[in-house]
């Protein structure tokens, strides 16, 4: 079974297609997606989403992107987190590059996300662009290694990954690692230890080659299996084994009998 470590099925694009998506990872052996919170607004819409389907599980959390939403609480994320499918904390973090300016807002919204998981004991999902130094920074000054978690759709040096996995954390490879040019990103996949892989497909982004261009769903994860196998040299199925195994160890409520 692959899993889907990271989508965003409750997307418009994806939500209206569910049952043919459901049935292409049926097809594709894809058994598991974890769908991703951005923002609390839409966050109600996603827990019913997944309340429907056995095989997706959420998040709560507010992407560092979204700058005019409500600001959650430790508080509002510890409550949330309760809900029995909601298995992580996030999407949270930093991104120098879609947004300039003072972004001292977006520092603390991810200073509060790290709390709230040491304070729940799960996972972090971190979205980090432009902005490693400072990531691993706050992930340090706060603790983050008490709660791990995975850094999502990585795009960083092999220093950055090692740093990341020095904190206990995962390094989750989406469809850019597919891509023609991601060659830094491909070397990085290679030498990556086997128990810290994780796989994605961020869809509705970001669709693998070779679908590349199109929109994405969680089946398409196992092309993303495909080319870290091939940059290895070992088969399909050792990089499925693997990451569907540190996808159940890293999310271990999932473990849990709800």
């Amino acid at each position: 079974m692959f899993v889907d470590s990271h989508c965003h099925v409750n997307f418009p694009d994806l939500a209206v297609q569910m049952p043919d998506i459901l049935e292409r990872m049926k097809t594709n052996g894809v058994g598991r997606a974890l769908c991703v919170s951005v923002n609390l607004p839409d966050w109600p819409g996603l827990i019913a989403l997944v309340e429907q389907h056995d095989a997706l599980y959420a998040s709560v959390g507010v992407h560092p992107d979204y700058e005019d939403t409500i600001e959650p609480t430790v508080e509002d994320l510890i409550e949330r987190s309760q809900h029995p499918k909601v298995i992580a904390i996030g999407e949270t973090g930093l991104d120098y590059f879609r947004l300039t300016g003072d972004l001292t807002w977006q520092r603390e919204r991810f200073r509060r996300h790290i709390r709230a998981a040491r304070a729940t004991k799960l996972p972090l999902i971190i979205h980090t662009r432009s902005s490693s130094q400072d990531t691993l920074d706050i992930m340090r000054e706060e603790g983050a290694q008490e709660a791990r978690g995975v850094m999502h759709c990585f795009t960083e040096s092999w220093e950055v990954a090692q740093a990341s996995m020095d904190l206990g954390f995962y390094i989750s490879f989406s469809g850019i690692v597919t891509f023609k040019k991601a060659t830094e990103l491909q070397e990085v996949a290679r030498r990556m230890p086997l128990d810290r892989i994780l796989i994605e497909t961020d869809s509705p982004y970001l669709a693998p080659v070779p679908h590349r261009g199109k929109l994405n769903d969680p089946s398409k994860v196992i092309h993303v299996a495909e080319m870290i196998a091939n940059l290895r040299g070992v088969t399909v199925n050792e990089i499925e084994e693997a990451s569907t195994n540190n996808f159940f160890n890293l999310f271990s409520k999932l473990n849990e009998k709800h």
